[in-house]
C-alpha cells in the first residue's frame, strides 16, 4: 500500500479547489488598513499578470485604501482630479498588432507598451464607490489555544499584537505582527494566519535562508505561494483545519502575477514542505528541553 503523503494531497486539493472555481478572496478578521487584496481597473476589472504585483506593492507601500486604479484622462471622465504633486504608478499593457509581412500575409506582432495609473486614495471628486472607509476592528471574544501558542512560540520569532489590523512577517526585524486574536472569526483562521507569517519567517538567513535565493517581484508572488500551501499543510496536521477554497482563491491571484503557470505550485510546495518541517523540528527542540528540565 502506499504511503499516504500530506503534502501532495493539501497540493492536489488546492489545485482541485482552483479548478472548481474559487471565491472571492476574505480577510479572516475585522478591521481593515486597505481594500481589496489585488488591484482593479477603474472599471472594476481585476488587473493580471505582473500589474498585480506592481499595484499591490505600491498601495501596501503607500498606504492606499482603494482598490481602483485610474489613468490621469479617466479620472476627468469621472470629473475628478488627482491631486497636485501626486505621483503615478507604471503598469504594462500586452497587446497584439496585425502587420503584412514580406510574403503579403497578416501576421499578428506582439507588443509591450508601458502607461501610468493613479489610486483613487490619490484623486479627489471620484463617486463614493471609489473609496475604502477603513473598518475598525471588533472585539468577537475569540480566545487563544495554548498548546497553539507554545507551537509557534518555538520558533523562535518574536509575535508582536496591537490594535493595528494587519498582520505580516517583517524581515528587516525578524518579528511577525498579528491583529489580536478576538477580532478574529475564529482561533483556526487565526493560526492559519499566524503559520503563513511564520512560513514566511522560515525564510531568514539565519533559518532557511529562502530569501537570498528569491529577491524579485515574481519570487515575491513564489514565496506567497510556498507561505500559503505551508498554512495548509500545518492546519491538516495540527487541526486548524484550512479553508481550501480561501487558501485556493488567495493561491490563484498569486498565480496570475506568475502567468497561470500551475506548475509553479508543486515548486512552491516543496519549499513550503521544508518550511513546515523547520517549524515542526522547532516544536519537538521546544518540547524536549522541557522534558528535561
Amino acid at each position: 500500500m502506499a504511503k499516504f503523503d500530506i503534502h501532495a494531497e493539501i497540493t492536489n486539493k488546492i489545485i482541485e479547489s482552483i479548478n472548481a472555481g474559487t471565491p472571492p478572496w476574505r480577510k479572516p478578521w475585522t478591521g481593515s488598513k486597505s481594500g481589496a487584496a489585488f488591484p482593479l481597473r477603474s472599471t472594476g476589472e481585476g488587473y493580471r499578470g505582473i500589474n498585480i504585483l506592481m499595484l499591490w506593492l505600491a498601495a501596501e507601500e503607500r498606504g492606499y485604501s482603494s482598490a481602483h486604479w485610474f489613468t490621469f484622462k479617466q479620472a476627468k471622465d469621472f470629473g475628478a482630479n488627482v491631486r497636485k504633486g501626486e505621483k503615478s504608478n507604471t503598469v504594462i499593457k500586452y497587446g497584439t498588432v496585425e502587420r503584412e509581412n514580406d510574403q503579403g500575409e497578416d501576421v499578428k506582432i506582439p507588443y509591450m507598451r508601458a502607461y501610468r495609473v493613479f489610486n483613487a486614495d490619490q484623486i479627489e471628486g471620484l463617486p463614493e464607490q471609489f473609496y475604502i472607509t477603513p473598518e475598525l476592528p471588533r472585539d468577537l471574544g475569540t480566545v487563544a489555544d495554548p498548546a497553539l501558542d507554545d507551537f509557534f512560540a518555538a520558533l523562535g520569532v518574536a509575535i508582536d499584537t496591537s490594535d493595528k489590523p494587519e498582520a505580516y512577517y517583517s524581515l528587516s526585524t525578524d518579528r511577525i505582527h498579528m491583529p489580536s486574536i478576538s477580532t478574529f472569526y475564529n482561533a483556526a483562521e487565526f493560526y492559519g494566519v499566524l503559520g503563513h507569517e511564520a512560513a514566511h519567517a522560515t525564510g531568514h538567513k539565519s533559518r532557511l535562508d529562502r530569501f537570498e535565493k528569491f529577491q524579485n517581484r515574481k519570487d515575491y508572488a513564489f514565496e506567497e505561494l510556498v507561505a500559503e500551501i505551508a498554512t495548509c499543510i500545518l492546519g491538516a496536521e495540527f487541526g486548524f483545519k484550512p479553508d481550501f477554497g480561501q487558501s485556493a482563491a488567495y493561491i490563484e491571484g498569486w498565480l496570475s502575477a506568475l502567468n497561470d503557470d500551475h506548475s509553479v505550485i508543486f515548486k512552491a510546495a516543496s519549499e513550503a514542505q521544508k518550511a513546515v518541517d523547520f517549524i515542526k523540528a522547532k516544536a519537538s527542540e521546544a518540547t524536549e528541553k522541557e522534558v528535561a528540565a
